[in-house]
């Protein structure tokens, strides 16, 4: 099933200058992601410490792009440079899922957020990326079928972000959008799995 993953060639085509640059002033894969890492902590400290106001939502969107290219830059770096490593590979994806939750989790603070649903949306979504990084177990590679996977949760989450910024209230709205975020994670996930083992799934 196609995804926003599937743009990921273009996407690091207009890095590769930025890329590049890193390179040149010594920055190495590893440290690239830790910087992703730590730029969503500190997103999630400000939309924690201040729930529901408009500047740390604002920003999430902001933050969100960047963190989606500072993960696609470790990865150029990493292999136009042959400094891939298991150690690399290692904090790349359990970055991803920390990233994912410093992001994502302080959200539920939000008066009348439905807590419950963001953290069901966090959660499958890190079982989604577990169940890709099985596909690269069994041998049959890095699994990214969608429809929801990093790139999409960003993508929801940051247009979520913007309305709430906006001035809009949590609702009625927000159940609806994040009720159908579980259900396209959970399809992701299936999806997935059943990549991983070499099975057909009647949902893509």
């Amino acid at each position: 099933m196609a995804s926003l993953h599937d743009w990921k060639p273009a996407f690091q085509e207009r890095l590769k200058p930025w890329a590049d640059r890193l390179d040149a002033n010594g920055f190495t894969p590893n440290q690239v992601t830790l910087v992703a890492v730590g730029l969503a902590a500190l997103e999630g400290f400000l939309l924690l410490v201040w729930p529901g106001t408009w500047f740390p939502l604002l920003l999430l969107p902001f933050v969100l792009f960047v963190r989606l290219a500072l993960n696609a830059i470790d990865g150029m770096i990493a292999r136009e440079r042959g400094l891939a490593t298991p150690l690399g590979k290692v904090l790349n994806e359990i970055g991803d899922v920390i990233a994912d939750g410093f992001l994502y989790l302080p959200l539920m603070a939000i008066p009348g957020a439905p807590a419950v649903l963001i953290a069901l949306v966090v959660l499958f979504g890190i079982a989604a990326e577990l169940a890709g990084v099985l596909g690269e177990v069994l041998g049959d590679g890095r699994r990214y079928e969608g429809p929801f996977g990093k790139s999409e949760r960003a993508l929801a989450f940051g247009l979520i972000a913007l309305v709430l910024a906006l001035g809009a209230a949590a609702g009625w709205w927000l159940d609806l959008v994040l009720l159908a975020m579980v259900v396209a994670q959970l399809r992701t996930l299936w999806n997935r799995a059943a990549a991983a083992i070499g099975r057909p799934t009647t949902f893509s």
